[in-house]
């Protein structure tokens, strides 16, 4: 069994390889043994966190790698491709890693069951406020337009962090009269049309109204930044001035504010999807924990219907 850890390569022969695989062997040798599962398929996650812990640019450490922050943060942002259903086995497995190689974090020896709710759970109004006082104050006019661009995306379009990549500045479509809609167009297998909730209008239509000159196509989002990688915003992010008075800024977190607006605003689901790029509702399962409460009064009225 050793034998085939130390002699394993991802496919693809994937950048960063080389630096991190030999500590991905030395913590699969360490955990095989004291886990259910088998070293192949240890080796498969941890080989993606890892890749994931190089673009970040952090240590190749299992002491870094296995930290619970960091692992919640490669599942909410660093595996997009996968569903709700892999993103837990890949939870799974990297906490058995965690607990195998490092010991329990808990007296019980139990881990603590975690949950992605914290990942998903949508910004209260008090916190987009410091969100955006946190944006406005970041000491550089690259990071405050940076933070500013993704809170106007994420909490007034929705988009998450593969579509805001590639957005370029005339995807934003702004009105020919004062007080009219604006619209985002994205990129790609979604690509739909969306307008932006009224109070990110403004927001929006600056953002790429400040990058825009003529015979020119701007990325909207780190405009100058060309190297288009899926961890574009996460390694903005980390680029950021943080607050410990401040919620971190989340991508999906946005996403998930701007979806719970829609649904207590009563918005149609049918519109709700569409406007989501969602084939089915299973995606927006997460969310109904955080709605409004609707009065029984007013919830009679609308069971018994005209």
């Amino acid at each position: 069994m050793s034998q085939r850890i130390n002699s394993y390569r991802p496919a693809g022969s994937p950048a960063g390889w080389g630096r991190v695989g030999d500590e991905v062997r030395r913590i699969v040798l360490a955990a095989d043994p004291l886990t259910a599962y088998k070293a192949q398929e240890l080796m498969g996650v941890l080989t993606q966190l890892a890749l994931f812990c190089n673009g970040e640019g952090l240590p190749a450490a299992a002491e870094v790698w296995l930290t619970r922050e960091v692992i919640e943060r490669f599942i909410a942002v660093g595996c997009p491709q996968v569903g709700e259903r892999t993103r837990g086995n890949y939870r799974s497995k990297l906490l058995r890693i965690k607990e195998a190689v490092l010991g329990s974090d808990c007296i019980t020896g139990q881990p603590a069951k975690l949950s992605a709710a914290g990942s998903k759970q949508p910004y209260s109004r008090t916190e987009i406020a410091d969100l955006w006082g946190w944006a406005g104050g970041q000491p550089t006019e690259e990071l405050r337009w940076g933070c500013k661009t993704l809170m106007a995306l994420g909490a007034g379009c929705g988009v998450d962090s593969p579509e805001i990549i590639p957005l370029r500045t005339h995807d934003v479509r702004r009105p020919p009269q004062a007080g009219g809609p604006v619209v985002l167009i994205t990129r790609g297998a979604r690509k739909r049309e969306i307008l932006c909730r009224r109070p990110w209008e403004s927001v929006l239509a600056a953002a790429a109204e400040r990058l825009e000159a003529p015979g020119t196509a701007s990325y909207l989002f780190r405009p100058n930044y060309y190297s288009r990688g899926k961890n574009a915003v996460t390694n903005f992010l980390d680029r950021t001035k943080p607050s410990q008075d401040v919620q971190r800024l989340s991508v999906t977190r946005l996403r998930s504010t701007w979806l719970v607006g829609l649904f207590n605003d009563r918005v149609p689901i049918t519109v709700i999807v569409a406007a989501a790029g969602v084939d089915t509702l299973h995606g927006l399962s997460r969310i109904l924990p955080y709605l409004d409460a609707v009065p029984a009064d007013e919830a009679a009225v609308l069971l018994r219907g005209n």
